[in-house]
């Protein structure tokens, strides 16, 4: 019995203990981290609140917005000290007023307030782009598991088209969302809705005596999982674009945006007015150069792109309205460098001295997924380039990049909707996407088996698209010993005993004509000889693999351009064997992915086709599941082997 009782205190004490040590491990931490860290054991942090409160007043002089916004974090886990360093961003357009940043941590079961102090202002500025964007850094001290920080800051809107979407979600999750716009009375505005669904955000609209005030709230969001190459957040996450269409001042109605006509009108106005002084005479007489033996506008045009191009640099530029009023050509003609628009000014004076028409058109890029209709307000383009139209064709000349052959855009305008000016009208047109076979790998191979190596020389022409990313990546390979080691990475085939050991490269740089690169390789130990049969796998090359998807995969899949490969593989049957097995063809085919493999017999080799056609930007969850299903079959495909046999 004794010995019972000592048993029954002795485990009482340890119950004791680890009660004393729970509760003390608990007390480090408020009750409020307690319940978010078991709801969301995953995440790093989640806001508990995120305010923003919008005011629009009508005055004397115009529209006067002011933005507030609040924001409160709750920190889950160590990684809290990676976000202590903080930078707010602002500029002409977007004036930052106040700013109150605080982090509180939690000592003696109460959360002790630490104000940040120190907030130091500096100019976004590197070697290749300058705007007026000027960003304050600021970090919160001490900030740890369990923490939380506060941020309070005020912005002053300078002008009404600028007003910016406003988000219902994030990577992260949020307790509690509110955005509140208050205007006056005789502002009127529209909400164009995003990935919005009406049933979660509660909308309320409140009419009082002298303004009316707009409210959404949203509470619980849950984070939204961040992919690689899924498209911009704007096509995922929940948002509304707010625009300013009118508001009177004195019984007069002043127009601001709501049409395309509105936006473009504004444009023009700061356009109308660029090119007028008279072209600088070195600029008249390099035109008169370049243009010398060409014989039609097509071609005239065709040459001044491409001088561009290879002579004036890019660089962004910008300091308030300078972001969309394109400099003057002779600036840019004398500084040799400029932005997007500066690059669409000296093009449209060029073409206009050689006697050519071109059209100043804005764009926006494929990270914004708005149409005109639905946003037309500065938020739905970012990019300015020109138009050139011939034989009913129109030419979207785009000079920010090297390498553009003429007659495609640059990738990331592919499909977007162009606002082309005609003076005070306008179109709008839609930049077709380049066909797949325009952007093409096509590599001939001939190889032999030597002592279970495979030596082998190829051909490979690269055209489009990929032959403008390989001309941006040599341009860092200045040595023969990191081309070399370039071609091996670009050209791997087999496995990674695959080795160049000497290359001839034709055509490099050259905007027509596509890039040929012919190399001598070895593949040590690839063949397979059991007996009197060799055994080989003739898919050199598995592209098709790397399309293949996660099946957790929660979000759509974006690539930069549809692309086209076509290899050909001769292998030379060694004296003395003859084929004992080959593998049957396979075809696959559906509206995003054609591929093909096929095995033939001629004289004394073995000839392997391997065609993939990609004709999609952008994969939807159930198309990425059809193109799995194809790639499949392809890849039990590259697992097939060719068997000689001696005779």
């Amino acid at each position: 019995m004794e010995k019972f009782t000592r048993l029954k205190i002795y485990k009482s004490s340890l119950i004791a203990v680890f009660l004393f040590v729970v509760t003390g491990l608990n007390a480090q931490y408020s009750t409020e981290f307690l319940k978010y860290s078991k709801l969301h054991p995953e995440d790093a942090r989640i806001r508990l609140q995120q305010e923003t409160v919008i005011t629009i007043e009508a005055t004397k002089e115009g529209l006067e917005i002011n933005q507030e916004f609040l924001e409160e974090d709750l920190y889950l886990n160590q990684a809290a000290t990676y976000n202590s360093k903080n930078t707010l961003n602002f500029s002409a357009f977007f004036e930052l007023n106040q700013i109150e940043a605080s982090s509180f941590s939690f000592e003696n079961n109460e959360y002790v307030e630490k104000e940040v102090v120190k907030f130091t202002e500096k100019d976004e500025l590197n070697t290749s782009f300058y705007d007026d964007t000027k960003s304050l850094n600021y970090v919160y001290p001490n900030l740890r598991k369990g923490s939380k920080s506060k941020l309070k800051y005020s912005q002053k809107i300078k002008n009404p088209r600028f007003l910016m979407p406003f988000y219902f979600g994030e990577y992260y999750p949020i307790k509690k969302n509110k955005i509140t716009i208050i205007a006056d009375k005789g502002v009127n505005l529209e909400f164009r809705k995003f990935n919005i669904s009406d049933d979660k955000i509660k909308f309320t609209k409140e009419e009082k005596r002298k303004q009316t005030i707009y409210t959404w709230e949203l509470n619980d969001q849950e984070k939204y999982e961040h992919e690689a190459y899924t498209p911009n957040y704007k096509t995922i996450l929940p948002h509304i674009v707010p625009i300013i269409t009118s508001y009177k001042i004195k019984k007069e109605t002043k127009k601001v945006l709501g049409e395309v006509s509105d936006l473009y009108d504004w444009y023009y106005s700061l356009v109308e007015n660029v090119n007028i002084e008279p072209a600088n005479q070195e600029l008249v007489t390099l035109v008169a150069k370049i243009t010398a033996d060409k014989k039609t506008d097509l071609e005239k045009v065709k040459a001044i792109y491409y001088w561009t191009q290879k002579n004036i640099k890019y660089i962004a530029f910008e300091y308030a309205l300078g972001g969309f009023i394109p400099r003057e050509s002779n600036e840019v003609f004398r500084k040799k460098y400029g932005d997007c628009k500066d690059n669409s000014s000296i093009l449209y004076r060029m073409l206009e001295i050689a006697g050519v028409k071109g059209n100043l058109t804005w764009i926006g890029t494929r990270s914004i997924p708005y149409t005109y209709e639905e946003v037309p307000t500065p938020v739905v383009d970012n990019h300015m380039i020109l138009s050139y139209e011939n034989n009913g064709r129109t030419y979207y000349l785009d000079a920010t990049g090297r390498y553009i052959k003429f007659g495609i855009p640059t990738s990331f305008i592919q499909g977007k909707e162009a606002l082309v000016s005609y003076g005070k009208d306008f179109k709008i047109k839609k930049v077709p996407v380049v066909a797949a076979k325009e952007n093409a790998i096509i590599d001939i191979t001939n190889i032999k088996i030597e002592n279970g190596s495979v030596i082998g020389s190829s051909k490979t022409s690269i055209s489009g698209y990929p032959k403008i990313d390989v001309f941006n990546d040599l341009e860092n390979e200045n040595t023969q010993t990191k081309l070399k080691q370039f071609y091996n990475r670009m050209f791997e085939k087999g496995n990674n005993k695959f080795l160049v050991s000497s290359f001839k490269e034709a055509n490099k740089y050259h905007y027509d004509n596509g890039f040929i690169v012919d190399y001598d390789f070895e593949i040590k130990n690839y063949s397979k000889k059991l007996g009197d049969e060799i055994y080989i796998n003739l898919n050199l090359n598995k592209d098709l693999t790397y399309y293949k998807t996660d099946k957790k995969r929660e979000n759509a899949i974006e690539y930069d351009y549809k692309r086209y490969f076509k290899y050909t593989t001769n292998l030379e049957i060694p004296t003395g064997y003859k084929v004992d097995y080959l593998p049957e063809a396979v075809k696959v085919s559906n509206e995003f992915l054609t591929s093909e493999i096929t095995y033939v017999v001629e004289g004394n080799k073995v000839i392997y086709n391997h065609t993939i056609e990609l004709n999609f930007l952008v994969l939807s969850l159930e198309q990425q599941k059809e193109v799995n299903k194809l790639i499949k079959k392809i890849e039990r495909n590259y697992k097939e082997i060719v068997v000689l046999k001696k005779e």
